[in-house]
C-alpha cells in the first residue's frame, strides 16, 4: 500500500511512497493532527540523488519495525530540500546549531507548533561506533516527551529565540575585502593537489571565479595559479567522469580521485563558467574543451525535450554507490579488443589492483590531459556502460538551477561561438517561461506537468542573472528588460530596510525563521547574486535606483563577509566590478549590420550597449557600425573596427 506521498510530484517524495512510514507532505494536514493527537512531529528533508539519503531510507524507512515506531509515537513529514529550499535553510541552520554541522538527510524532531528540540543528519538502524541507532533515539525521544516535556519545550524555545535574533548590519564594503580573502585562500590552497582545505573537496567553482576576476584586476599570480592548478586536476581526476563527461559532485579525497558519485546540474553549471573563464585568462584551448565536454554531457542526459535541464543524476545504481561508473582491465579489452583495451587502461589508470573498492575509476592523474588517443574509444564503452546498468535521473526542473545553465551556455556560446549553446540556453528560458513563470512569478519547479511552490530568493536572483547573460549573448533588449521588472519585483518582496534580501517574500508561507542568506555553499547565496545583478544592472543602466540599491547590498553583505570572507567569494567577485567597472562599449549599427553577430565579436565581460539607432550623442563614424568605448572613468575615440576597441 502507498502512502500519502504517492500523491505528489517531488522524485524525491515519491522514492518514500511505498515505505511502511505513514508519511505527510509539509502541509497543515499533518501539523494539524499532531496537535490533535499530542505528538511530536519527526521531519526528514533530503533530495532524490542523495546517497545517505537512500542508506537512511533501506536501513529505517522501509523496515517495519522501525516505521512502526514511527507511526506509533509519531507524526512524519518528508520534504524535498530542492522544492522547498526554505524549509531546508530554516531547519539546517537549526540542525548546525544543535550539532556543529550540517548535511542531508537532516533529521528534526519538533512541535506540532514548528519548534525544533532535537536535531540530527544520518544515525544507524541500530547504535554502532558511538552513533545512536534510530530505533533507540526514536524511543528516547518518545519516553522524553512523555516524561520530560517541559525540558525539551525550553529547549525549544531557547534555540527558536536564539536564531530570530536580528543583528543591523554594520558592515562597509571596501576592496580591502578581496584582498584578505586571497590571503586567506592562499593559507588554506593545497598547493600538490589543487582545491582548497581538506578532504573532502568541493568544485567550488565560484570560489575560481573570484580568483580569476582578482588576477585579471590585479595579476596577482598565485590567483592564476590556483585557479588553473585547481580546475586542471578536477579534469584529471575522477571527479570528472572521463566516460560519459561532467562533474560529480565532490571529492571524497584530497587528490580529486574519488567522487562521491551524484551529479547536480548547478556543480555543471558553475564549472562551465568557470573552465570558459579559465580559457578566456589563460587562452589555453584545453579548458574550453572541457566546457565543452561538460556542455555536451548536459545536452546529452541532462535535457529535456520542452528544452529544460533535469536536476541531477543519483550516485547508486542496483542499490551500490557508484558501481555505474567503475571498470576492470578487462572489461575493457573485451569491449575495446586486447590492444587498444590495454592501451586505453594505461592512459585511464585502470588496474588489476583498483583505485576504488578492487575496481576502477577512470582519470587521467598519472597521463597527459591533451593526449586525445583515447578519445575515439569514449563513445562505445559509454554505449556498454549505459547497457551494463543504469542511473536514477530526477527530472524536475527547477528554476534557480536550470538559470545557472543559461548563463554556463550562454557563455559557452560566448567564447565558443557555437550557436548549439545559445539555442539551448534560449530554449531553456522559453521552458521557464511557459511552465514557470506567471508574468513576474516565479515557481520553483516542475514535474509530471504540475509545478511548485511560488519562487524564492534564490529563483528570482538566478533567474535575473541569467536574463542578463542572455542580454549579452544576443543584446536584445527584451531579456534586460525582464532583469529589471523582476530585479524590482525582488527589491519589494523580498527586500528588508535593514538590509538585504530575506529567503521568501512577503507573500509566502510563514516559517519560524525568516533567513536571510548570504553564505555561498554549493551554489551562491541568493544575496550574493543579487550583489552581482544589481551592479551589472546599474552599469547597463545607468539607473540611479540600481546604483543606491547595489551599494547597499553590497554593505550589507561586507558585515558578514568580513568575518568569513572565503565564504562569500560570489559577493567578492561582484567588488572588483562595482570599484573597478569593466569596460562599457556602446554599439551603434549601420543598416547592413547582422546583429545577431555583434555579441561575439566583443569581448565577454565587457558592458554592452546596443543602441536602435544613431543619436545625437553617439551618430555613426563613417556611416558604419561604430563602437563607443570608456574604461577607467575615460572615453575613448569611437572606431568603426571591433578589433582596436583598446
Amino acid at each position: 500500500m502507498s502512502n500519502r506521498l504517492a500523491k505528489e510530484t517531488s522524485p524525491y517524495l515519491l522514492q518514500h511512497k511505498d515505505n511502511p512510514v505513514d508519511w505527510y507532505p509539509w502541509c497543515r494536514e499533518a501539523f494539524d493532527r499532531a496537535k490533535q493527537e499530542d505528538k511530536p512531529i519527526f521531519l526528514s528533508i533530503g533530495y532524490s540523488a542523495c546517497h545517505w539519503c537512500h542508506v537512511l531510507a533501506h536501513e529505517s524507512f522501509e523496515d517495519e519495525e522501525t516505521a512502526g515506531l514511527l507511526n506509533k509515537y509519531f507524526i512524519s513529514i518528508k520534504v524535498d530540500k530542492e522544492e522547498r529550499p526554505d524549509i531546508d535553510s530554516v531547519y539546517m541552520s537549526i540542525c548546525q546549531a544543535f550539532t556543529g554541522s550540517g548535511g542531508w538527510p537532516t533529521s528534526i524532531f519538533m512541535t506540532a507548533d514548528q519548534k525544533p528540540f532535537f536535531a540530527g543528519t544520518y544515525f544507524p538502524k541500530t547504535s554502532r561506533g558511538g552513533m545512536i541507532g534510530f530505533r533507540e533515539l526514536l524511543f528516547t525521544i518518545h519516553e522524553k516527551w512523555v516524561s520530560q516535556r517541559d525540558v525539551l519545550l525550553r529547549q525549544s524555545d531557547e534555540i527558536t529565540r536564539h536564531l530570530n535574533q536580528t543583528q543591523e548590519s554594520t558592515g562597509y564594503a571596501d576592496i580591502e575585502l578581496t584582498h584578505l580573502a586571497v590571503q586567506q585562500f592562499e593559507r588554506i590552497y593545497d598547493k600538490k593537489y589543487g582545491g582548497f582545505g581538506r578532504a573532502p573537496k568541493f568544485p567550488t567553482p565560484h570560489i575560481l571565479l573570484f580568483l580569476l576576476e582578482y588576477y585579471e584586476h590585479y595579476k596577482t599570480t598565485s590567483c592564476l595559479r590556483m585557479a588553473e592548478h585547481t580546475l586542471l586536476q578536477m579534469y584529471r581526476g575522477g571527479i570528472f567522469d572521463h566516460i560519459g563527461f561532467g562533474f560529480c559532485r565532490y571529492s571524497t579525497d584530497k587528490k580529486f580521485l574519488v567522487p562521491h558519485f551524484e551529479k547536480m546540474l548547478y556543480d555543471n553549471a558553475l564549472l562551465i563558467l568557470a573552465y570558459c573563464k579559465m580559457h578566456t585568462v589563460a587562452k589555453n584551448d584545453l579548458f574550453l574543451e572541457i566546457a565543452e565536454k561538460t556542455a555536451g554531457y548536459i545536452l546529452r542526459e541532462m535535457t529535456s525535450p520542452e528544452g529544460g535541464f533535469y536536476s541531477s543524476q543519483d550516485a547508486d545504481s542496483e542499490g551500490e554507490e557508484g558501481k555505474y561508473y567503475l571498470f576492470t582491465p578487462q572489461e575493457i579489452t573485451e569491449v575495446l579488443g586486447k590492444a587498444d583495451g590495454e592501451r586505453f587502461n594505461r592512459h585511464f589508470d585502470i588496474t588489476d589492483t583498483g583505485n576504488f573498492e578492487g575496481k576502477n575509476i577512470p582519470n587521467l592523474l598519472q597521463s597527459d590531459p591533451s593526449d586525445k588517443n583515447s578519445d575515439s574509444f569514449l563513445p562505445k564503452l559509454d554505449q556498454y556502460r549505459k547497457k551494463r546498468s543504469s542511473l536514477h535521473r530526477d527530472e524536475k526542473i527547477l528554476t534557480a538551477w536550470n538559470s545557472l545553465m543559461i548563463a554556463a551556455m550562454c557563455e559557452l556560446y560566448l567564447i565558443s561561438k557555437k550557436e548549439i549553446y545559445l539555442t539551448a540556453a534560449r530554449n531553456a528560458d522559453r521552458f521557464i517561461q511557459q511552465y514557470l513563470c506567471e508574468d513576474d512569478t516565479l515557481y520553483v519547479s516542475f514535474h509530471l506537468k504540475k509545478r511548485g511552490v511560488r519562487g524564492f530568493l534564490d529563483d528570482y536572483a538566478a533567474y535575473i542573472f541569467a536574463q542578463l547573460s542572455l542580454y549579452r549573448a544576443t543584446l536584445e533588449c527584451n531579456y534586460l528588460s525582464r532583469a529589471e521588472n523582476l530585479c524590482d519585483k525582488v527589491i519589494s518582496d523580498f527586500g528588508d530596510n535593514t538590509g538585504g534580501f530575506y529567503l521568501y517574500g512577503n507573500g509566502h508561507e510563514e516559517l519560524i525563521l525568516r533567513p536571510k542568506e548570504t553564505y555561498d555553499g554549493a551554489i551562491p547565496s541568493g544575496n550574493s547574486l543579487m550583489a552581482c545583478n544589481l551592479v551589472r544592472l546599474s552599469l547597463l543602466t545607468d539607473e540611479e535606483k540600481y546604483r543606491t540599491a547595489a551599494e547597499y547590498q553590497l554593505d550589507f553583505l561586507a558585515q558578514n563577509a568580513s568575518e568569513f570572507p572565503t565564504n562569500h567569494a560570489m559577493f567578492l567577485k561582484a567588488l572588483p566590478e562595482h570599484f573597478n567597472p569593466p569596460a562599457k562599449i556602446t554599439v551603434v549599427p549601420d543598416a547592413q549590420t547582422d546583429k545577431s553577430k555583434l555579441s561575439v565579436s566583443l569581448p565577454p565581460d565587457a558592458a554592452i550597449i546596443l543602441l536602435p539607432q544613431p543619436t545625437t550623442e553617439y551618430p555613426l563614424k563613417n556611416n558604419k557600425t561604430t563602437y563607443y568605448v570608456c574604461q577607467n572613468h575615460s572615453c575613448l575615440p569611437p572606431t568603426n573596427d571591433p578589433d582596436k576597441l583598446f
